[in-house]
């Protein structure tokens, strides 16, 4: 293989989205009075997230940045659960908590070992400014930032997966994409990309199971620095 860029999907495949949105979602929500299962509302508020940016895709919607629908489907679960208590304030300070999530132990030993030989960059649903703050806050080392935002779209329309091959002028062959989540990497694959599955089982929670990795999965690992290793050996290096 002639990997010379590695694409991440961030949310739950990097970061641990579940713990740190509970614990945001606990103090927000403590301050404001208010009693709940914070680990469940977390859930609940990121259950809304692919049938929220999956009406995008299929032109049910404009698109709009993802904090701007991260703030709608805050609302709906606050109607739904309610979370009525929370102002305005709190609900912007809820949304940007999604710019601090905690990075899962290997992603940065992980990372780092693949930036030896190859270029790294999120391809996220995430807007630029959030993966930016993202990537600073949870010490992620990409070379640079590629973010959905970029095609106006959201994964799994084909136009995100043709962002890194078009803007490294390469072919998309030689783009590895890396996420804990099947559906992601089989799209991926779809548009000629090299994949890497990593497997989470504690995205939604401890005690969950992760899925199987995808017939279209190149590499499969337990984490990042297990993954990194079989793409330096699949290189010969």
């Amino acid at each position: 293989m002639d990997i010379e860029v590695v694409a991440f999907d961030v949310f739950g495949t990097l970061v641990d989205w579940h713990t740190s949105m509970a614990a945001a979602l606990a103090r927000v929500g403590g301050r404001a009075g208010i009693e709940a299962d914070w680990p469940e509302l977390a859930n609940a508020w990121r259950a809304l997230y692919h049938p929220t940016l999956n009406r995008v895709v299929e032109g049910g919607m404009p698109f709009q940045p993802l904090d701007v629908l991260h703030r709608t489907m805050l609302d709906q679960v606050a109607d739904e659960h309610g979370l009525g208590a929370l102002t305005e304030a709190d609900r912007a300070e809820l949304v940007r908590a999604w710019h601090r999530l905690d990075p899962w132990p290997d992603s940065g030993p992980g990372l780092t070992a693949l930036r030896e030989r190859h270029l790294l960059s999120p391809l996220s649903n995430g807007g630029l400014g959030l993966l930016t703050r993202l990537a600073r806050f949870a010490g992620l080392p990409f070379d640079c930032i590629v973010s959905a935002e970029l095609a106006r779209s959201y994964k799994p329309d084909p136009r995100v997966y043709q962002l890194i091959p078009g803007y490294f002028d390469i072919p998309p062959e030689r783009v590895l994409m890396v996420a804990c989540h099947p559906n992601d990497l089989v799209a991926a694959a779809g548009q000629g990309l090299r994949t890497g599955y990593i497997r989470r089982p504690d995205e939604w929670g401890p005690g969950g199971t992760a899925p199987e990795p995808p017939d279209v999965a190149d590499f499969a690992a337990d984490d990042l620095v297990g993954l990194a290793a079989q793409v330096a050996a699949g290189e010969g290096g």
